[in-house]
């Protein structure tokens, strides 16, 4: 059996645009639901949700069968955390709060094997469809996609070095926290935050590496898009639901 190849992984290197979408919402319903849509990734939360890796497994599997990427978000740049995840089949993994060089290292050793990093071995996991890729230890990091989150104004600060580290794959600009570290908290769409938020899509891109984003403004997504985003989500499944049951409420006088 085949290792799978990361499709994702190749499509940010070559440059191609791809539209993510956040599933917040625990459960393989919610992600088949979403993984049918049309998007070319989703993000598998576990930073400000519920999930953990029992969870985001039955996720993984409830996308399998669709052509999107699945990118799952670790709460924290934890190594044994980060192994687990691995160990259940993601291939992306997106690092949130990585606030210089030396934290983006870490969450590279942790998705390498020995001796180029300290992830742990197994060959009886999902990862490794349960032993039947054979060469898995020595070609999983082909595959391997590492997605670094800049979230502060600090990190923005610091994006060459953070982009230089091997194995980063591409880096990621968070606006909320970013908004709150300057100042703004609430308010991502705070004038200072967008031009710190601009400004960072052209330094990662000087650097080399592709950028992504998370918005949930269309016009900005597009401008991101026009500096130079290829990863770019522009939802989540719980400002969907929240807002269509809004609208759909609201179209009914009381």
């Amino acid at each position: 059996m085949n290792l799978p190849v990361n499709r994702f992984k190749r499509a940010i290197r070559e440059g191609r645009q791809q539209i993510g979408l956040w599933c917040t919402i625990p459960g393989g319903t919610v992600a088949e639901v979403l993984a049918g849509a049309g998007y070319d990734w989703i993000v598998f939360d576990t930073e400000h949700t519920p999930g953990d890796p029992a969870s985001v497994m039955g996720q993984l599997q409830a996308a399998a069968p669709y052509p999107v990427s699945a990118v799952v978000r670790p709460a924290g740049n934890d190594t044994v955390e980060i192994k687990r995840y691995l160990d259940v089949g993601a291939q992306t993994l997106l690092i949130p709060y990585v606030q210089d060089a030396e934290e983006a290292r870490a969450a590279a050793a942790a998705v390498r094997y020995a001796p180029a990093g300290l992830r742990g071995v197994s060959g009886w996991t999902r990862a490794t469809r349960y032993g039947r890729v054979p060469d898995y230890a020595r070609r999983a990091a082909d595959e391997i996609c590492l997605l670094v989150q800049v979230e502060t104004a600090e990190a923005l600060e610091r994006i060459d070095a953070i982009a230089a580290v091997d194995g980063v794959d591409g880096l990621f600009i968070g606006p909320a926290d970013l908004a709150a570290s300057m100042g703004h908290a609430g308010d991502p769409m705070h004038p200072e935050v967008i031009a710190a938020v601009e400004g960072a899509i052209g330094r990662i891109r000087a650097a080399g590496k592709p950028a992504g984003i998370l918005t949930l403004d269309a016009a900005f997504a597009a401008r991101c898009m026009a500096l130079g985003t290829v990863f770019t989500a522009v939802g989540t499944d719980g400002g969907i639901l929240s807002r269509g049951a809004d609208a759909l409420r609201a179209s009914f006088p009381a």
